[in-house]
């Protein structure tokens, strides 16, 4: 496996114990709660986080193939580490609001169990999208984010990861939220 897909695969997957290690901080009993009318509930962080999970997987999967059929994936000879193409702290930093858009938002149709079972099925549709251009150069592939404007294959890799942990921060705010006075 290439270095870059092997570090792409780490983040991801240091990120996602994170979230569920969060989760795990809020009772079982609560996750569907929302601390305050205004806040998600865990389950709806949740269900946020699987379907942007999905629209990326989906999207820069079909992009990706795409460029690989036209062969514009050429074989990738860095092996640098792609953590700098990301500002992480800046995505991960929860004092600046970012709002949802439709497409992701949380509908409220799943509780908390339904919707980290569903998290996992996206999570082995993306580690698949990962690894199928594992060694190839995907930094030409690009696809614009909302916020960030438009970011190439490595970065949407590395910002699904930092969004986890931003959200893995909210759930551990919701925990200490709904814990009894």
């Amino acid at each position: 496996m290439h270095p870059r897909t092997d570090e792409l695969l780490r983040h991801l997957d240091a990120h996602r114990v994170a979230l569920r290690e969060a989760v795990e901080r809020v009772p079982v009993s609560l996750r569907e709660t929302r601390p305050s009318a205004d806040q998600w509930s865990c389950a709806e962080v949740l269900e946020h986080l699987m379907r942007v999970e999905q629209q990326v997987t989906r999207g820069l999967g079909a992009k990706l193939s795409e460029a690989r059929a036209a062969g514009q994936l050429h074989l990738q000879p860095d092996t640098s580490s792609v953590a700098g193409m990301l500002n992480h702290d800046a995505v991960v930093d929860r004092r600046r609001p970012i709002t949802a858009g439709e497409r992701v938002f949380p509908r409220g149709e799943m509780d908390a169990a339904a919707a980290l079972a569903a998290l996992e099925t996206t999570r082995t549709q993306l580690r698949d999208v990962v690894t199928s251009v594992d060694g190839l150069a995907i930094e030409a592939v690009m696809l614009p984010h909302p916020v960030l404007g438009p970011i190439n294959g490595y970065q949407w890799f590395l910002f699904l990861g930092s969004h986890e942990a931003r959200h893995a921060g909210q759930i551990r705010e919701i925990a200490t939220a709904l814990q009894p006075a």
